[in-house]
């Protein structure tokens, strides 16, 4: 009796949490989490006309953070206009993006 209402516990435990699951990550929550982490490290970025290069880096919730690779043209007039590359690094907990410079990380166009 003690394991079938564990199973029956477990089935409908499941039965609840799996279309939550399935919703959190469908396709179009994927695609507007991309949209997000995009759009803030643009906003971050000290690159003018700062767009990603490829797409985002997921990695596990043991370090909960997004990366993209941004490139864009150096503002300052000392620079002039030259290209540039910088890395974005999202925190998923805070929600903020975080910008360093990256020329070195891609060979140069």
């Amino acid at each position: 009796m003690g394991k079938a209402m564990f199973a029956k516990g477990f089935f409908m435990v499941f039965g609840v949490l799996a279309p939550i699951a399935a919703q959190a990550s469908s396709p179009d929550a994927w695609a507007e989490y991309e949209q997000t982490v995009v759009k803030a490290c643009v906003a971050a970025s000290g690159l003018k006309d700062a767009k990603p290069v490829g797409r985002t880096i997921q990695y596990d919730d043991r370090v909960p953070v997004t990366a993209l690779v941004l490139a864009g043209r150096y503002p300052q007039a000392h620079m002039k206009n030259a290209p540039g590359r910088e890395l974005c690094v999202w925190d998923r907990k805070a929600k903020k993006a975080y910008v360093s410079e990256a020329d070195q990380l891609l060979p140069k166009p």
